[in-house]
């Protein structure tokens, strides 16, 4: 073979891998070109969210029944705080831990549990009451699941066996109602002849 043949044959292979890099690498271009619509189906977060319905729930600790919750509605969401929402109201039985005997129980027509938290968010029409007869009424409620306190800054009304109490700016409360702190009250109350009440 001849010098000039192969110098020829060299070029046009040159010209071949030079055609063959340009058309690569303008499919590599168009290629990397992504539709905004697909880039965001890929990029965007995604909150996942289970719901149930006539929902029993109970609540244990160390084994040992705390609470019983019943709901007609259900919604749980995956979310930075898990949250578990009850949108059609909400009624829970609560349980002496010593005794598992029923304490007090509780109606409402909204509530959402921070899991995350171990706190409970009541509203709209609150009531809380005892065994023993003794009533607490809201409209805004918190539930503190690892201190078994009831609090609120917002009004609220306790009635009780020869006791009524309103409260202005908000209240702390124990699960059972056996200890109630008023931050502003009003109301009256009977008192025995020492002047403490009965």
């Amino acid at each position: 073979m001849s010098r000039p043949l192969l110098t020829m044959q060299a070029s046009m292979l040159h010209k071949f891998i030079q055609t063959a890099l340009l058309i690569t690498g303008c499919f590599f271009v168009s290629s990397c070109e992504n539709d905004d619509k697909v880039l965001n189906d890929w990029t965007r977060r995604v909150v996942m969210k289970e719901e149930a319905t006539n929902v029993v729930s109970y609540m244990s600790q160390d084994g040992e029944l705390r609470a019983k919750l019943t709901a007609p509605l259900m919604i749980r969401t995956n979310d930075d705080t898990i949250s578990v929402e009850f949108p059609r109201t909400l009624h829970c039985d609560f349980y002496n831990d010593s005794t598992r005997k029923l304490e007090t129980w509780l109606d409402c027509k909204y509530g959402i549990y921070y899991e995350n938290l171990n706190m409970v968010y009541l509203r709209d029409s609150v009531v809380v009451i005892s065994v023993k007869g003794d009533t607490l009424r809201s409209d805004d409620l918190w539930w503190n699941q690892s201190t078994k306190l009831f609090y609120t800054d917002k009004y609220a009304v306790y009635r009780g066996p020869g006791k009524n109490i309103f409260g202005g700016k908000g209240l702390e409360a124990t699960q059972d109602l056996g200890r109630i702190t008023f931050k502003e009250t009003t109301g009256n109350l009977k008192v025995s002849e020492n002047g403490m009440p009965k």
